[in-house]
């Protein structure tokens, strides 16, 4: 590691500012010596070529976009002076990366955690009790019986929630479809070790019309209430989650395969080094779990665009490069359908962290996903069905991809980021800082410090250091930030009018 900047791929133009860096300095990278013409904030690039306007500029091995005006050797580059390549569809052609794809092949890695097996064959990191409200109408009931049920049969569960949101009536078509799918991936999440499903009665999300989205389910964990049908909604709610705390309350964690881990990936308030040390060290540990037999899910995707090439040349068939093109594109779609702009990122925070075009952005998120092959893309509420990396529909936000996550079967999210952000989701949410400064700064936030690469520690050293704790955590050994604090909440994505 050269002092004061770094180098993340031997092609490329820019190197990352390891702190704040002033105009007339000198620093060696990579055996050569730039004198820096700009002061250069840190986390921010410096040219280590002369880049004439309008050629691209190479992060990651990758361009970034293209230079708006000519760049000379030991300037800052950033929004002043590139911009994104980016516009509208693009067309893709099938190329499968096949020495990636061996990678995964052979025998799988042994590895075990301490979870809750379910009849399905899935299994929990968490034995809770929730309970899902269909509408947001009785979404201080459903808050009222969690806080009562909490101190009835609290001991008997790894927690007791509410979630409430917003959604469930004044809905029409898709955007309705797509909260019943939610809800029902959220009711079915294997960590949900009862459930009870509040409704009111009269809402357009009304159990007659939901039961369907939700399917099958076992009548020993999940109980169903409409209030409007009962004299008083909360001894009825109580006498149901009693029920619910007789059949799977106090149940014992059992050594389960990590075959049947289900990780979901996220990143916000993203730095120019979530690319090099938090989203990478996400992408060691997806091909852990992979080769361990497990699933990831990768989401957000609008910080694939750019980077997308990267995860169709491991898709593992042709029908799966297809599913994932059309997921790129009806994303742009969605965009357009609402006269916004496709390329219209990173964000005002992104852009203070050094992060200068959605191609810049992309290129680092997509490492969350690792090498591992992509098996499996999924909608709204889809849930995971295949071991290996799964790409999920969805938007960048926060709480709603998240969510997302959540409800196609994530039972622990790992959530990097470089700026912080103190959101949890239902499932454990391990939050990795990409610099040492913030995990020092938001120890109440900060779960695990991917920044020590930066630091001085190996990366099989920190590979290994993050598998373990990850195996903690979904065995209940360790308790993440967001569960010490009760950062538990939902977001459900609404693309629809409101009555």
């Amino acid at each position: 590691m050269e002092k004061g900047l770094i180098l993340v791929h031997d092609h490329d133009d820019a190197a990352i500012a390891l702190a704040n860096l002033s105009k007339g300095e000198t620093y060696e990278v990579a055996g050569r010596s730039i004198t820096l013409l700009d002061d250069i904030p840190f986390g921010h690039k410096v040219a280590l070529r002369d880049i004439p306007q309008g050629d691209n500029v190479i992060k990651y091995g990758n361009p970034l976009g293209h230079a708006t005006q000519d760049i000379k050797v030991g300037q800052h580059i950033h929004t002043h002076n590139l911009t994104t390549n980016l516009a509208g569809h693009i067309d893709y052609t099938y190329q499968p990366d096949q020495e990636a794809l061996s990678k995964f092949g052979g025998a799988l890695a042994q590895a075990t955690f301490q979870g809750y097996p379910r009849p399905n064959g899935k299994a929990g990191t968490r034995n809770e009790l929730w309970i899902v409200p269909t509408v947001g109408c009785v979404n201080m009931t459903a808050q009222r019986l969690a806080e009562e049920a909490k101190k009835r049969f609290g001991d008997r569960f790894d927690d007791v929630r509410a979630y409430t949101h917003n959604m469930g009536c004044s809905q029409l078509g898709d955007d309705q479809a797509t909260t019943m799918k939610l809800l029902a991936g959220l009711i079915h999440n294997p960590n949900a070790g009862g459930v009870l499903v509040l409704s009111l009665g009269c809402e357009n999300n009304n159990l007659d019309v939901f039961r369907p989205y939700l399917g099958d389910v076992d009548e020993d964990r999940v109980k169903f209430l409409v209030t409007q049908d009962v004299e008083d909604e909360y001894e009825a709610g109580m006498a149901l989650l009693a029920e619910l705390d007789q059949k799977v309350g106090g149940m014992k964690r059992e050594t389960v395969s990590a075959s049947k881990l289900a990780v979901g990936f996220k990143c916000g308030g993203s730095d120019a080094f979530s690319g090099l040390t938090a989203n990478p060290l996400c992408g060691r540990l997806c091909d852990r779990v992979v080769k361990a037999g497990g699933s990831c899910v990768l989401t957000e995707v609008p910080e694939m665009f750019g980077a997308e090439h990267l995860l169709m040349a491991r898709c593992v068939n042709e029908g799966l490069f297809e599913d994932t093109v059309k997921l790129i594109n009806d994303y742009k779609d969605y965009f357009t359908r609402h006269n916004q702009v496709i390329y219209e990122n990173p964000s005002p925070g992104n852009k203070a962290g050094g992060i200068s075009t959605l191609e810049e952005k992309s290129l680092g998120c997509v490492q969350k996903g690792g090498g591992a092959p992509v098996t499996g893309v999924l909608g709204y509420g889809d849930p995971i069905t295949q071991p290996g990396l799964n790409l999920l529909t969805g938007s960048g936000n926060d709480q709603v991809s998240c969510t997302n996550l959540v409800c196609s079967g994530a039972t622990l999210i790992c959530f990097t980021t470089g700026r912080g952000n103190p959101f949890g989701s239902p499932v454990p949410t391990v939050k990795v800082a990409s610099n040492g400064a913030l995990a020092q700064r938001k120890p109440h936030w900060i779960d695990y410090n991917a920044g020590q690469v930066l630091e001085g520690s190996s990366w099989s050293q920190v590979e290994e250091d993050f598998f373990q704790y990850i195996l903690a955590v979904a065995s209940g050994e360790k308790r993440t930030r967001n569960e010490e604090n009760g950062y538990k909440e939902i977001s459900v994505f609404r693309d629809g009018v409101i009555l």
